[in-house]
């Protein structure tokens, strides 16, 4: 149990170790938002290239069946679209920002219509979210296409700040529980003198 227990601090202690370097890059990546924004695009770009390839392979295991077409051309698309990404990070930069931009515009607008109509029991928070989202996706819009260069990088390095912090309080956390329910490891002393020992150093 003991073993067991201090196997499990040591995962723990990756854990944290792990959030610990997330939180390092998030906080490098809201300091330098455009290298950031690049690193995050190359990403995705490289995980819709191998995503792309993989479901290649998993179509071409897979043919004769129905599905084959299907998966073939969403394989297709998900390479073209990682090359593209690779080769032109800055233009796929801007158009995904639009993308968020547009997305946040619509987004909080639902938001306010939804919560102007329902007046639900949870209207002021929903009406604030629609305001905020609804601000955001204007900003962003009429800073565009300079706002690609920071907008893609703040919201990867938030991602990782979070998920880093997220990681560490799981690793300490984690490392007191097992703490808390592992048995202490015996203390062991020297061995008791057996009676006929302790007779024969008497006698002495």
């Amino acid at each position: 149990m003991a073993r067991q227990g201090k196997e499990l601090r040591r995962g723990f202690s990756w854990l944290a170790a792990l959030g610990t370097v997330l939180v390092i890059g998030g906080i490098v990546g809201l300091i330098y938002t455009a290298a950031a924004t690049l690193t995050s695009m190359l990403l995705f770009g490289w995980l819709l290239l191998v995503g792309g390839v993989v479901g290649l392979l998993q179509a071409v295991q897979s043919r004769g069946t129905s599905y084959f077409w299907l998966a073939a051309v969403v394989a297709a698309l998900n390479i073209a679209a990682g090359v593209v990404v690779i080769r032109h990070p800055e233009g796929s930069a801007e158009a995904l920002t639009m993308f968020a931009a547009l997305l946040f515009l619509t987004g909080g607008l639902f938001r306010l219509v939804g919560s102007v109509v329902v007046r639900g029991p949870q209207f002021g928070w929903t009406l604030l979210q629609g305001a905020f989202g609804l601000l955001l996706g204007i900003l962003v819009l009429f800073d565009w296409p300079h706002s690609s260069l920071y907008v893609l990088g703040v919201f990867f390095s938030l991602a990782l700040l979070f998920d880093g912090l997220g990681l560490i309080a799981i690793g300490v956390g984690g490392r007191r529980i097992v703490r808390m329910v592992t048995p202490a490891a015996p203390v062991t002393g020297p061995a008791p003198e057996s009676s006929e020992t302790a007779q024969d150093q008497s006698n002495n």
